[in-house]
């Protein structure tokens, strides 16, 4: 077995906006990159996409996993895309254990590496190398399910297992406005709920559910799907015993005006 790292593997949470970000280079994909560039190599990366939505809590056990091109309407180009990372069966035995007495299902065919997670990983693990596991968003259970099972999460760091959520906290896909590819434009709503997120996650990530009250919330999170991801991250910080337990930002930004792009890590410093 490889060498794992001395300290607890590093996390993140990735606002990951359009699929299209597989195919540009932009300063969101840079920020991936670089981020890819400092963690330690981890034994295994394991992603909580918002595009696996279902109800249950489940992991992928193939050891092959395969590609999913989870969209319509993109061009040709985005659905060539290849991520042939290999999977880690093993690893549900592991999250099994961590976060029991919660049931994990094993999917063994129905799943494999949908865009919420290979848009990102083709920026930061280009070479595809390092095994990819996916855990599903029960969509049955309420907010705080998320944030405890997290909580739970946390002793993976320590074998090596680089945990990403990805998703985007202000998502709505009904107010979005077409600026061009270069805009950066965010609606006020939007930035003021993205900015109550930062000022939370930046000091008191345990208590992200706070954001549910907020008065932006219910346009800027009209389902929770993109938004339960960065409950991942903040439950692995609520737990970080290794102070300062606080989230940095890696890259603060929108896209089509009501899509948040802002990223955190935890464990890693802030990004230059």
């Amino acid at each position: 077995m490889a060498q794992l790292p001395q300290a607890p593997m590093p996390a993140a949470f990735i606002g990951h906006g359009s699929p299209m970000n597989a195919l540009e280079t932009n300063r969101y994909t840079t920020a991936w990159r670089q981020f890819g560039q400092q963690v330690p190599r981890p034994r295994v990366i394991l992603v909580i996409s918002a595009h696996w939505y279902i109800n249950a809590t489940a992991v992928t056990t193939m050891s092959r996993p395969r590609t999913i091109h989870d969209f319509y309407g993109f061009p040709r180009e985005l659905f060539e895309v290849d991520y042939p990372a290999p999977g880690l069966p093993d690893l549900a035995a592991e999250i099994a254990e961590a976060v029991q007495p919660t049931w994990v299902g094993a999917d063994v065919d129905s799943w494999g590496i949908d865009h919420g997670t290979w848009s990102v990983l083709v920026h930061a693990f280009p070479d595809a190398t390092i095994p990819v596991v996916q855990l599903s968003i029960n969509a049955e259970k309420p907010l705080d399910y998320h944030l405890e099972l997290a909580a739970r999460l946390t002793q993976l760091r320590d074998r090596g297992v680089l945990i990403i959520g990805s998703g985007n906290i202000v998502h709505n896909l009904r107010a979005m406005e077409n600026r061009g590819a270069a805009s950066e434009f965010g609606f006020d709503w939007a930035a003021r709920f993205d900015e109550a997120a930062a000022e939370l996650l930046t000091a008191t990530p345990g208590e992200a559910l706070r954001l549910r009250e907020h008065g932006d919330y219910e346009k800027a999170v009209p389902t929770p799907d993109h938004f339960i991801p960065m409950l991942y991250l903040a439950g692995l910080g609520a737990a970080d015993d290794h102070p300062p337990a606080v989230l940095d930002t890696m890259i603060q930004g929108y896209c089509y005006g009501s899509l948040s792009m802002t990223s955190y890590t935890l464990g890693l410093g802030a990004a230059p």
